[in-house]
Formats: C-alpha cells, structure tokens, sequence
C-alpha cells in the first residue's frame, strides 16, 4: 500500500466496530443504509469527524475516524448515529448490540493494517471473493486514488496479505460486543 503520512495527522484516529442486535442482516436492505448514511451525515455536521475508511456489512460496521485535535469524544457521536437508526426501526426495538469495540490507532502502520482489515471484511465473511466487489465499502475511494490497486487482496492472495491475529483488532481499552 501507498504511504499514508498524509491520512495520520492532527487529530486520534479510532478503529471502531458496530454490530447489530441479534448479528441481524439489517444492513441487507437498501432502506437501512441510506438511514445510516443520513445519520451520519447529521452527526458530522454537528460533530465534525474524518471518515478514514468504513465498510458496511449485513450485521456489521468498521470504520476509521479521525476526530478534531482535542477532541476524543467518539463515543457520542456514535451514540447519536445508533439513536437516529433506532428512532426510524421503530419503538422498542433494538437495533444495535449495546457494547462496542475500539481501538486507538498508534501509528502509519497501525492504520495502515486497520485500513487492510476493514476493506478485507466483506471476503473474511465470505460476502464476496474479491474485495472490488463490495459495494459499500471505502475501497473504491482508495482505489480511485491510487492507494490500492483495484484487484487488491483476491481470494487466492488472503492468506498471504490480510492476516491478523485476534489482538491486532482488540487494544486492552476495546469493549467486548455482546455477540
């Protein structure tokens, strides 16, 4: 991958994991990403954040933010996403597990194999053989910009590129999920 000086600046950068209530695949429908987008569209108004990468998948999200400089406050606008999904699944209904897992990223290198994992995800789950052929993923931004080649980490090249043990996604601060 390409030198990503230029992506780890200023503020902290947080790898995060959101899973839904029941690993439910509420992400499949087209209806509940576009409410998730909204939502964090509102949330970044009001609560600026960098979007560093992000895939979406059936029952689960991973994504890196970059907050403002003096600003480690993810916390809050994740719980203002969940509530915005929650208000459109209807009343009492859970949408999301409660817990989630995050990670402070270090370093270049840290980001740079959080950015791998995340984009790998959807081949992980077995959603796709190809990471190019998930849609709803950050890749494409990356691949339009010459960081990743198109036909990066094919299915025959997994084992050899993408492989992290379970601590690399995990700091001693993550909160389990309550999967």
């Amino acid at each position: 991958m390409s030198d990503l000086k230029p992506l780890f600046a200023d503020g902290d950068t947080y790898f995060l994991t959101m899973v839904t209530a029941h690993r439910a695949p509420i992400f499949s429908a087209p209806e509940a990403r576009m409410i998730l987008r909204t939502a964090i569209q509102k949330v970044r108004r009001r609560h600026p954040f960098e979007i560093v990468g992000m895939v979406v998948l059936p029952d689960h999200l991973h994504a890196l933010w970059r907050l403002p400089h003096d600003d480690y406050d993810f916390s809050l606008r994740w719980r203002l996403i969940k509530t915005h999904m929650t208000r459109y699944a209807g009343h009492g209904k859970r949408v999301w597990q409660q817990r989630h897992r995050e990670h402070t990223v270090r370093d270049e290198r840290d980001l740079s194999h959080h950015l791998d994992y995340l984009h790998w995800n959807p081949v992980k789950h077995g959603l796709v053989e190809r990471v190019q052929d998930w849609p709803w993923s950050s890749f494409h931004r990356y691949v339009a910009a010459g960081v990743y080649p198109v036909d990066w980490c094919g299915s025959s090249e997994l084992t050899s590129v993408v492989h992290y043990p379970p601590a690399m996604i995990r700091s001693p601060k993550s909160h389990e999920g309550d999967e």
